[in-house]
């Protein structure tokens, strides 16, 4: 048995939002690694139909590839976790959500988070699928 918490946590929400993103869509990286904009390559865990672009939405993991950012992290391929979209989505309350960004965080291959704090508020879904982001989050909308 590993330590407690040394594994990968994924929680569960509710509520699933829109998968607004498409492979090839631009988010704006909103951790503080040194990347500033991520262009979409894959889906982590997308199972859809048959010649059907891959979307995300918020709380999905991506693997994506940063296009703006400092010298040592462009044209390297990583994965993030969406926080924010601009599409909107309905909470079990009836409340609808949305953002005026898209955006990501950046994160390791075992779940844990690579920048030690998030600019911006993040969607409570995001939070409830992976725990450990809700440590370096500032606003939770």
């Amino acid at each position: 048995m590993g330590k407690k918490g040394a594994g990968v946590s994924i929680g569960v929400s509710p509520v699933t939002p829109v998968k607004a993103l498409m492979v090839g869509s631009r988010l704006l990286c909103a951790d503080n690694t040194g990347a500033k904009e991520l262009q979409i390559i894959m889906t982590i865990k997308y199972t859809g139909t048959r010649r059907r672009t891959p979307k995300a939405g918020v709380g999905d993991m991506v693997v994506a590839s940063v296009k703006k950012g400092t010298p040592e992290l462009r044209k390297q391929i990583i994965r993030a976790i969406i926080i924010r979209q601009k599409k909107e989505y309905r909470r079990t309350d009836g409340i609808r959500i949305k953002f005026e960004d898209n955006a990501a965080v950046l994160m390791t291959p075992e779940g844990a988070p690579r920048g030690s704090e998030i600019r911006g508020p993040i969607a409570r879904e995001a939070i409830e699928r992976w725990p450990r982001v809700a440590g370096i989050a500032a606003i939770v909308v």
